[in-house]
């Protein structure tokens, strides 16, 4: 147990420093170790959510609350994956199931009030949807000449594909204009007949009535409204492809208005279609500077770090982009650029892992993890065949050597992964198949464990050690042979192979004449049957 509580350690300081893969990695090993520990299912639960795998974040919130189930964050877990998947209904009735053990739980209300919001804006963003709705937008006059401005159609893309979105951009008058026309309300200026008749004084009691004020009239002056022309006719020629046009008129339009951030925004879109990305990152820079200055939109803000990340993404500045994107999410946080950080994040650790490999090394902490080995410190040797591995994560010996400390310290099942990967890697390496036996043996697993010595027999037939454990095993298998047949025929596969006329007729021809075993060898599908009745201890061959 404290071995299991070191590697959960490990593993939740791993998904506090955003390590996701590491932190699964940590919390697989302490469930092998103990596959009843609900904490730890849950754990791994919140890793895969974080690293974006939600199919098994929800596998392991499924195991928590079978394994737990008056344990309230066990429902918050499976709750999260769920609305995760999309599957919102089925997330408001988990989150119910855990109110009801909990009544008091404030991270499963609130998991429930996201979730409801969630379900709610998902059906509002059906509007943006649809040709229908491009066609109304494009034929009223409200939202005609917005349907030619790239950062609009941007904004009507992003509600339709990210519904939570909507909430944070009702205050944009755009939005609110949008919802207008596609659920085909008047304009909001028009009035309403609704108020009941005012009463009417005689005409010696009427007052004059004031006069209407005369209508304010446009101060923008003449520079910031042909700035916005040239803007409309970049917008316009952006859209067709005509990029050196475009660059034309908002280049035009920072000469008149140098103060509006969405000009250089504007410039930068173009260097980026253009892939000139060092010049779109100096325009985002000036942007910012701009921005800054004028007390700009923190989103307009977020847009120009956000573009300055896809430039360096672009030029594979992997780290650079990192920086950038979180600079994005200081600003304005949205789940585009939340999974845009955890790609690039990934890509960094793949590049640091590859950068990592160093076949030299590996070979130096091998040979102190033998030394450790030696000496009887098996914990330390561990972690020099560990290292080992990351230098040189294809060679087969080092998972071999880190499995004999593993069987060493009697944690047999990840010994067990490491000479499964050893055989992967090199499936006639000896002493790998020599040693999963030697582990399914300390496992009490006596059939396995006969067929990896004979996989290491049929490599190397005088094989001491093989021969060795291979008699061991045949010895063990028929010491009862009654327990053996029980726990053989319970196995359906087993039933089916014994039920083949054409198998019982080669079984009694292999005890009539071992001999006709070689034959029998060379056709795949009976090896494959002789195969499972030997690793079962229903037939020995000697």
């Amino acid at each position: 147990m404290d071995q299991v509580n070191v590697l959960k350690d490990k593993g939740n300081k791993a998904l506090q420093e955003n390590k996701f893969d590491e932190a699964i990695q940590f919390y697989t090993q302490a469930i092998d170790l103990d596959k009843s520990n609900h904490v730890l299912y849950s754990n791994r639960s919140a890793a895969y959510a974080k690293a974006g795998k939600y199919s098994q974040a929800l596998e392991d919130a499924d195991k928590t609350v079978t394994l737990k189930p008056d344990w309230a964050k066990g429902y918050s877990r499976k709750g999260s994956a769920l609305a995760y998947l999309g599957r919102l209904d089925d997330s408001i009735n988990t989150y119910e199931k855990g109110l009801m053990l909990d009544p008091t739980n404030e991270q499963l209300k609130q998991g429930l009030r996201e979730v409801r919001a969630q379900k709610s804006n998902a059906g509002m963003a059906n509007l943006f949807n649809g040709p229908e709705a491009f066609m109304k937008l494009r034929s009223d006059p409200r939202t005609r000449a917005w349907m030619d401005d790239p950062d609009y159609l941007a904004l009507l893309s992003e509600l339709r594909t990210n519904p939570g979105a909507l909430n944070t951009k009702i205050q944009d008058t755009r939005v609110l204009t949008t919802l207008s026309v596609l659920l085909g309300l008047s304009d909001m200026d028009e009035s309403m007949d609704v108020d009941p008749p005012k009463y009417e004084p005689p005409k010696s009691q009427k007052k004059e009535e004031p006069k209407p004020e005369p209508k304010k009239e446009d101060n923008t002056p003449p520079e910031k409204k042909q700035a916005m022309e040239e803007k409309n006719l970049g917008n316009a020629a952006y859209k067709k492809k005509s990029f050196a046009e475009a660059l034309e008129h908002y280049n035009k339009a920072v000469e008149l208005d140098p103060n509006d951030i969405t000009y250089y925004l504007n410039i930068a879109a173009v260097y980026f279609e253009q892939k000139e990305y060092e010049k779109c990152i100096a325009q985002c820079e000036k942007a910012i500077e701009i921005g800054r200055e004028n007390r700009a939109d923190f989103k307009l803000i977020a847009k120009a770090f956000t573009r300055i990340g896809h430039s360096h993404k672009k030029m594979n500045n992997w780290k650079q982009a990192k920086v950038y994107y979180e600079k994005s999410l200081s600003e304005h946080r949205t789940p585009e650029i939340k999974t845009l950080l955890s790609e690039v994040e990934k890509k960094i650790k793949e590049e640091e892992r590859k950068a990592y490999i160093d076949p030299e090394k590996a070979e130096e902490e091998k040979e102190l993890g033998n030394q450790m080995f030696k000496n009887g410190d098996y914990a330390a040797a561990m972690k020099h065949y560990s290292e080992a591995i990351l230098r040189n994560p294809d060679d087969p010996k080092y998972y071999s050597n880190r499995a004999a400390c593993y069987t060493k310290l009697a944690a047999f099942d990840l010994g067990l992964k490491d000479c499964e990967k050893c055989v992967e890697l090199d499936p006639k390496f000896i002493k790998g198949w020599i040693r999963k036996g030697k582990i399914l043996q300390g496992m009490q697993q006596q059939g396995k464990a006969l067929s990896a010595y004979q996989k290491a027999l049929e490599l190397d037939p005088s094989n001491a050690e093989a021969l060795e454990g291979y008699r061991s095993c045949s010895i063990a298998v028929s010491s009862n042979p009654e327990e053996v047949r029980k726990r053989a025929m319970a196995d359906p596969e087993v039933q089916n192979i014994l039920r083949d006329p054409a198998m019982r007729l080669i079984l009694e021809q292999m005890q009539n004449d071992p001999k006709a075993l070689q034959d029998h060898l060379k056709n795949p599908a009976i090896a494959a049957k002789l195969q499972k009745l030997l690793e079962s201890g229903l037939v020995a061959i000697h």
